[in-house]
């Protein structure tokens, strides 16, 4: 028996109208063409720019939903051209289960239509824009003479941590400490590899490993108050970069470390809430990043400053990361067109795009 249903119109409108999908393929893709210190350079460049142009952005600090294993969370911004969220999660306990400990997604859509027009993971692309925004902090606030790093916490994001410093800056030697001491040879094995140039020295504790240290990062998962770096390993001209701590009730930090410190920060209604200075009076003094890259501020004053950038990560680097994944995906013809929208003739007519599947779809034999 012929359908009774209605025949819905099934012009299809332009491929513009379709949003990009791309998967964690897509960005291996992308790094084994272009080559890790190349996406890493690019994205650093996309980050100068944004953070350069901060004032167009329309800004929020980030909604999170915590429970007592982690927290998941979406991060959102836009500008008058293009909108971004990232959805992504801190689960400490994840890799007891066989997951990581961070995952993530992300969008871009058009602000003009609301139209998204890339659907990315960022599970991969977050540990290298957060490896490229700490480079580019640093650039801007440790001494330029700076080739020793000591990198405490050796889990998922370390290696990129390293291979940005080694490949942006010129560090030469990495100092490696983590409790997990297999979590260390991991890393070590894949410095060897990567970057063999790359010194890698295994350390028995963090004062071990900051001793002498020019940059110091500090990047463990513990959702806890804890303090991997104490004053009294600070020494003069050691610029900190703190990673790791990045919601409430998560710090790395002693809090004298921070009074001792120029501290610069992303956001900071964000910081206030969840990075290291949440343990710090409401009028402590911090600096937001874009100032020191826009010219409105300065960075490090002088060779014996010690300056700490307080990183907790902020939307707009994921709007960079999106834009670049984006244009690199255009120029290696990578990523995959998707419905995730209907493509309707009659914009006014979304039922009639079920009343056209259900007529294209074949229909059961009755016997």
């Amino acid at each position: 028996m012929a359908s009774t249903a209605p025949q819905a119109a099934r012009t299809l409108l332009p491929e513009t109208a379709m949003t990009t999908l791309l998967t964690t393929r897509d960005i291996a893709r992308i790094v084994a063409a272009l080559g890790l210190p190349q996406v890493l350079a690019r994205m650093t460049d996309y980050l100068e720019a944004d953070f350069r142009r901060w004032p167009e952005f329309e800004k929020c600090a980030r909604l999170a939903s915590h429970s007592a294993v982690g927290v998941i969370e979406l991060m959102p911004v836009s500008d008058a051209r293009e909108y971004s969220f990232k959805y992504v999660n801190g689960h400490p306990k994840n890799t007891r289960e066989g997951l990581p400990t961070v995952m993530a997604f992300g969008v871009l859509a058009d602000v003009a239509t609301g139209m998204p027009t890339l659907l990315a993971e960022l599970t991969l692309t977050t540990a290298i824009r957060t490896a490229a925004t700490s480079a580019l902090a640093a650039r801007a606030l440790a001494r330029k003479d700076a080739r020793r790093m000591a990198l405490i916490g050796n889990g998922a994001q370390s290696e990129f941590q390293a291979l940005a410093f080694h490949h942006l800056l010129g560090v030469d030697e990495v100092r490696l400490y983590d409790v997990d001491a297999q979590a260390t040879a991991k890393l070590a094995a894949h410095l060897a590899a990567a970057a063999p140039d790359l010194r890698v020295r295994r350390c028995a504790s963090t004062a071990e490993a900051v001793r002498g240290a020019d940059i110091v990062t500090t990047v463990t998962a513990d959702k806890t108050n804890a303090t991997i770096l104490t004053p009294a390993m600070l020494e003069p001209g050691m610029h900190v970069n703190g990673v790791g701590g990045d919601c409430p009730g998560k710090t790395e930090l002693h809090p004298d470390v921070l009074a001792r410190a120029s501290v610069f920060v992303e956001f900071e209604p964000q910081t206030r809430i969840e990075g290291d200075i949440q343990q710090m009076p409401a009028d402590f003094p911090v600096t937001e990043l874009w100032r020191v890259l826009a010219g409105d501020a300065a960075g490090r004053r002088s060779a014996e400053e010690i300056t700490v950038f307080d990183s907790v990560g902020f939307a707009l680097e994921d709007y960079a990361a999106l834009r670049l994944l984006r244009d690199c995906a255009r120029e290696l013809g990578l990523g995959e067109p998707i419905g995730l929208i209907p493509r309707l003739a009659d914009p006014k007519d979304l039922f009639g795009h079920l009343l056209g599947e259900a007529a294209a779809k074949p229909r059961r034999r009755v016997a």
